[in-house]
């Protein structure tokens, strides 16, 4: 059995992007005559980090390698592109189109302890896995500690992200 977390703020966040959407002037999902939706597609990403690295990875189906573009600038990762709709042969006639087209922009804060330096990308069967290493500074360390009467004892630690 797998444990889900409650995320009370999810809701809030997801009003949040739709009005961001709003005012980003892709409004609703305005389509053209095959009703097709524009403007309101953008892709999963899930950013998790081990000892070594925090890893980013973005679903994005159906789409080459010229699709979309990846840049890191001041500690903010962001991936833009376009999902564009491609009608295989002028005489087919969609009943219904559900899934989503068009430009997107994702970017991301990412924390002191990473460095853009020894990032990199790799893009396999529509997921893009960006790996951003830590600072050497902020990974954890084992630290030695001698008593007058035992045996050396080995404490793990674990680096304090940088205040910025």
């Amino acid at each position: 059995m797998t444990i889900n977390r409650y995320d009370p703020f999810r809701d809030l966040r997801s009003l949040q992007d739709e009005v961001n959407r709003l005012f980003t002037g892709n409004v609703g999902r305005a389509s053209d005559d095959e009703g097709i939706a524009r403007g309101s597609w953008h892709p999963s990403v899930d950013i998790y980090e081990n000892k070594e690295q925090i890893v980013l990875e973005a679903e994005l189906p159906g789409m080459n390698r010229d699709d979309f573009d990846l840049s890191i600038e001041n500690n903010v990762v962001t991936l833009r592109g376009e999902r564009r709709f491609e009608k295989k042969d002028d005489t087919d006639n969609y009943h219904r189109v559900e899934r989503a087209y068009g430009s997107f922009t994702r970017s991301f804060t990412l924390p002191n302890t990473v460095t853009a330096d020894g990032a990199s990308a790799d893009y396999r069967d529509g997921v893009l896995r960006v790996t951003i290493p830590k600072r050497e500074e902020t990974k954890a360390r084992r630290i030695e500690v001698k008593g007058e009467t035992e045996a050396p004892k080995t404490i793990e630690t674990k680096a304090n992200a940088a205040k910025s």
